[in-house]
């Protein structure tokens, strides 16, 4: 908050936020403990498109999610009837109820919440739906064809699921979708509107529109031969990001309410900054101020200076401007501290899951504060003089770390970054 001389202060009477649940669905596995060990092991997720014939495409590869059955979340018959987006969802959110070991009970009401939300929603549906309206006519549209692209429907079957009647909502922020559901649940909690918020994204989008529009971009990585080494932040031989797909959920409970239940504490969430670049619709802000505004907010929500900090999880995308700009921007706030701080990019393992991001890096980096170790960024291999910070390079790294931010920079000049802490009461 502003103070009267404008600076900006920490609101010392907010209620503190934990996390209790993290639930994972991307192409390293299907659950969380499968991503964990994948991301402690520095494995990749990318392979060759098998979800339609990409033989026309400059990119042929992606982060898909593998050995997904939606009959294992959700009846056959209401499985038709949703996006894989849903479908992701639904399976990332269970995962973190169960990895909450919450009381079903404890969800049903008006003091837990749901806020997931997708940068994209339905493509794959609506690509089908369209091509059957124009091969068969209006009559043959599914009456459940809105229902089941709709962004925020991920969040109403969830809270239908659950029986969750508190606030009900879904960010669109392109790729800082996950990063501000989970930033605004966190704010939710700690000014009282809930006691528990079920937050972070989902996205389906390796369809042929969807990898068409990155193609015409330009965005995307063309090392079609090597998919496995084509998401590569921060490295020289960078040529562009990697699709992927999936979800991150993780369940936030007021601190009181989970300690009362003996729950498991991953982390605490400390602080949240979101800005707006105000500059491109699809580049960053060449200088970086966007950036470095929104980490300098979070740091400032937090109560603690950058000098507290050890690790990042950056947006690391794996795209030649990002990566630089992200780097520059870091060293900026950071001054002579940059060089102390573990930077790393999930991305280059799991690839850009858009709008899910967020959610899945924040599940990261409080798995990383509970078991105090930095998961690396694979496929460092030829340093960039632009890009000269620790990266923690291929190989995870035990570290203690009592702080961590995680970025989030999406199309349209959004910002989300958040500040976790290491868990002590």
């Amino acid at each position: 908050m502003l103070s009267d001389t404008g600076d900006i202060t920490k609101n010392t009477t907010k209620r503190r936020v934990v996390i209790t649940g993290v639930g994972l669905v991307t192409p390293l596995g299907v659950g969380t403990l499968s991503n964990w060990e994948a991301m402690l092991a520095g494995r990749s997720g990318i392979g060759p498109i098998t979800k339609f014939d990409a033989a026309k495409f400059s990119t042929k590869i992606a982060g898909e999610v593998k050995n997904f059955d939606p009959v294992d979340f959700v009846d056959r018959k209401e499985a038709r009837k949703m996006d894989p987006f849903i479908q992701y969802a639904i399976a990332a959110a269970q995962f973190a109820v169960e990895d909450s070991g919450i009381p079903l009970e404890r969800l049903r009401g008006d003091r837990c919440g749901v806020d997931v939300g997708s940068g994209i929603g339905g493509i794959g549906t609506i690509e089908d739906t369209h091509k059957i309206l124009l091969e068969r006519g209006p009559d043959r549209v599914s009456p459940f064809f809105l229902i089941s692209t709709i962004i925020n429907e991920a969040s109403g079957q969830i809270s239908i699921r659950y029986g969750a009647k508190g606030p009900n909502l879904a960010s669109v922020t392109a790729c800082t979708t996950a990063t501000h559901c989970v930033g605004d649940s966190f704010r939710l909690i700690a000014r009282g509107d809930a006691d528990l918020m079920i937050a972070g994204g989902a996205e389906a989008p390796i369809t042929p529109l969807g990898v068409a529009g990155f193609c015409a971009m330009k965005s995307l990585s063309q090392r079609n031969d090597e998919p496995q080494r084509a998401s590569r932040p921060f490295d020289a031989q960078r040529d562009g990001f990697v699709m992927g797909e999936g979800a991150g959920v993780l369940i936030l409970e007021e601190l009181g309410h989970a300690l009362r239940r003996g729950a498991k504490i991953y982390a605490e969430v400390v602080g949240y900054g979101l800005t707006g670049d105000a500059y491109h619709v699809a580049a960053p802000a060449m200088d970086g101020d966007g950036a470095v505004r929104v980490m300098r907010l979070a740091l400032a929500d937090a109560g603690i200076a950058p000098d507290a900090v050890q690790f990042i999880n950056a947006h690391g995308t794996s795209t030649p401007l990002n990566d630089k700009i992200e780097t520059a921007a870091i060293k900026r706030l950071f001054g002579a501290h940059a060089a102390k701080l573990g930077v790393n990019s999930t991305k280059s393992m799991t690839g850009h899951l858009l709008g899910a991001t967020g959610g899945v890096e924040a599940g990261a980096v409080a798995l990383c504060l509970k078991h105090q170790i930095m998961t690396p960024t694979i496929n460092y291999e030829n340093p960039d003089p632009e890009c000269d910070l620790d990266y923690v390079p291929n190989v995870a790294r035990p570290a203690e770390i009592v702080y961590a931010l995680s970025n989030s920079f999406g199309f349209g000049g959004t910002n989300g970054s958040l500040v976790f802490r290491r868990f002590e009461e």
